[in-house]
């Protein structure tokens, strides 16, 4: 067995191809080489390490992602992100290939619901229609009617008639703001992003008494209380427009860390504080998950193409239908 067939064999459980890249090898070059050989595009989410956002032809949150992806005329999509959103761009290109540098790049959100689970849920609500955030996996999206974004979720629940019965999957805290500002009561998934989650309201108070000049911004995955103090909330790019365009110079950003590298690039000289969770002993907001793809992982995929996102036709087909439908109710959403 050869060094590539080991790797290849060691994928389901390794996650990456587990192989040794020689010491003098200019990776940078090298991606850049394949991705012209190889007619190929990098997608990269803003919570990717900062060597991946840079060398991305395209770096967004999930809804400028996924708009990148229905559009790109690549012949290879290598996704920088997490399970979900690779899956995502699979589903919008059934003939292209794409692959993912680490498929052990999860979600914890998107693990907390199940397609089968959303069934049952379903069943005690037939009235009901199903909007679903994107981050859940293929199953979840096939059960549902429509998947939002957080940048677009307040603009579609407000886009659906006031009497529609809504069961809203899988973010509860992401579905309580959206319930606050819309005036809506609709059904919440129980479920949770463990980085979002993880933000001390105490160890923030803190900070904000020591930069009393900082504007609060934070992500609406963030718990209500950490929500409740915030000068701003908004998804991923609001928050990065919003450091951009606002004329504060001090900024406590209660979202993951990996947003700052873009923040910092765009937005010179402001003082960008990450906010404190309630372990101690990281002042980090990192997600582990992300931060699994590594720039010699996206060299390995590349080079090899694998590990590749694969997908019942059947489930791409249903689960492609609610992606589509978010996409039509977006067009207004810059």
């Amino acid at each position: 067995m050869t060094t590539l067939e080991k790797a290849i064999a060691l994928l389901p459980t390794k996650g990456y191809l587990n192989m040794n890249i020689p010491k003098e090898l200019n990776l940078v070059d090298e991606i850049n080489r394949m991705r012209k050989e190889k007619n190929a595009i990098i997608l990269a989410h803003y919570y990717q390490t900062g060597d991946i956002q840079d060398i991305s032809d395209f770096l967004g949150d999930s809804l400028q992602l996924a708009r990148a992806a229905e559009k790109t005329d690549a012949d290879m999509i290598v996704f920088c992100g997490v399970h979900f959103m690779a899956e995502t761009a699979k589903i919008l290109n059934p003939t292209k290939k794409v692959v993912l540098p680490d498929l052990l790049a999860g979600c914890s959100l998107a693990d907390s619901c199940s397609g089968e689970g959303l069934r049952e849920l379903k069943k005690q609500h037939p009235n009901a229609i199903v909007v679903s955030y994107i981050n859940c996996d293929s199953g979840v999206k096939a059960e549902s009617d429509i998947i939002v974004t957080s940048s677009n979720a307040e603009h579609i629940i407000n886009s659906l008639p006031e009497e529609q019965e809504i069961i809203f999957a899988p973010d509860r805290n992401l579905g309580r703001y959206i319930n606050q500002v819309t005036g809506r009561n609709m059904i919440l998934w129980d479920g949770a992003c463990i980085v979002h989650e993880a933000f001390s309201l105490e160890r923030i108070a803190e900070q904000m008494l020591k930069y009393p000049k900082a504007k609060l911004i934070a992500h609406p995955e963030a718990q209500k209380p950490v929500l409740q103090v915030a000068d701003y909330i908004g998804s991923t790019a609001n928050l990065l427009n919003y450091v951009v365009d606002n004329d504060s110079q001090e900024f406590i950003v209660a979202t993951e860390e990996g947003i700052l590298h873009e923040m910092r690039k765009r937005a010179p000289g402001k003082m960008l504080i990450p906010a404190l969770t309630i372990d101690e002993k990281c002042n980090c907001s990192e997600c582990h998950f992300m931060k699994l793809n590594t720039i010699e992982k996206l060299y390995l995929c590349m080079k090899y193409e694998l590990p590749e996102i694969l997908m019942d036709e059947d489930v791409r087909l249903k689960a492609l239908r609610p992606i589509n439908k978010m996409l039509e109710l977006s067009k207004a959403i810059k």
